[in-house]
């Protein structure tokens, strides 16, 4: 650990923290109980971690999201946590890389084909409709391109190639959808956004596609909104539901933390709803949020209607 190297081909502590999920308390514990991460050290002495190490780390986050106990799984290498993983997964990128419809999508991506990767994503839109694109295509899709990124099999700004070209026709499919506007009869009013510590939208971008085919009015604020700012936007906009996006990469601690804390804040004034899948929503579901799966949306929605009448009568 003494080693010095240049931090050009190396990440900070926090670069790490932020691309695998794990805290940066989480990565010096694991340094001293468990010998790894084994991070050199910058001209400053402040840690840095080759990027094989970081793959590695992003492998055994995987698995710990997945159930399995870090002491098990950090001493393998990163081949045997790679075949954990596929294992562990179900399917898993090798089996569903071997899918031909979503293998030609990924094969776009990889050759940086993006006018080719739109154009095919739009045209499968229009033939499958909005919801069924984003449950049967979309969800599984995005599951395989971060696999594939997890296992290094893609690069970073690859899947960012990625989210970007779906994001163009994702948000072009939602401008199209006649949304139901502030005070439509029936209509929940739904604020989508994401807590600070997270910066992947996918999740939410899908989220709110699902809700405006149902005739939602939804309002999206992005990711990374800071607490504060969520309840007061809530309050101004006078919304039915709070929904937030949690990525696998996001520390789970931190999302219920903020899950509480925003429970707390907003004290009744909407309902809070959490999707995504990261671990905290898996495992303790805390009673005040309505966990939900893409798939369960519309039924969800339905039910929001059912228990607020005086909306559906206007």
């Amino acid at each position: 650990m003494t080693n010095r190297v240049s931090s050009q081909l190396a990440s900070t502590i926090s670069d790490v923290e932020r691309d695998t999920g794990v805290a940066k308390e989480t990565l010096r514990v694991w340094e001293r109980r468990y010998d790894f991460p084994q991070p050199l050290r910058d001209p400053n002495g402040e840690r840095v971690y080759p990027i094989e190490q970081v793959h590695k780390l992003r492998l055994v986050k995987r698995l710990i999201d997945l159930g399995y106990r870090p002491g098990k799984v950090i001493q393998y290498s990163a081949a045997e946590l790679q075949a954990l993983t596929g294992k562990a997964a179900g399917m898993g990128y090798a089996a569903a890389a071997r899918v031909p419809e979503l293998q030609s999508y990924l094969e776009l991506c990889k050759s940086h084909q993006m006018e080719a990767l739109r154009r095919k994503l739009s045209q499968a839109l229009l033939m499958m409709g909005l919801k069924s694109f984003v449950t049967e295509l979309v969800a599984p899709l995005t599951n395989l391109v971060g696999e594939a990124w997890a296992g290094g099999h893609l690069a970073t700004f690859e899947e960012h190639l990625y989210t970007e070209s779906l994001t163009v026709v994702m948000r072009s499919a939602i401008f199209a959808m006649p949304q139901a506007n502030g005070h439509s009869v029936g209509a929940p009013r739904i604020m989508l956004t994401t807590l600070p510590q997270e910066r992947h939208g996918l999740g939410l971008l899908m989220a709110e596609a699902m809700c405006v085919a149902e005739g939602a009015h939804c309002i999206s604020l992005g990711v990374q909104t800071p607490l504060l700012d969520i309840v007061e936007a809530a309050r101004v906009q006078e919304v039915d539901i709070v929904a937030l996006s949690f990525s696998v990469a996001m520390n789970p601690r931190q999302a219920l933390d903020g899950l509480a804390e925003l429970h707390t804040r907003l004290n009744g004034a909407a309902e809070l709803w959490a999707g995504g899948s990261n671990a905290a929503l898996k495992r303790r579901r805390p009673a005040y949020v309505r966990v939900f799966e893409l798939a369960d949306l519309a039924g969800a929605i339905v039910e929001w209607r059912g228990r607020h009448p005086a909306a559906v009568a206007g």
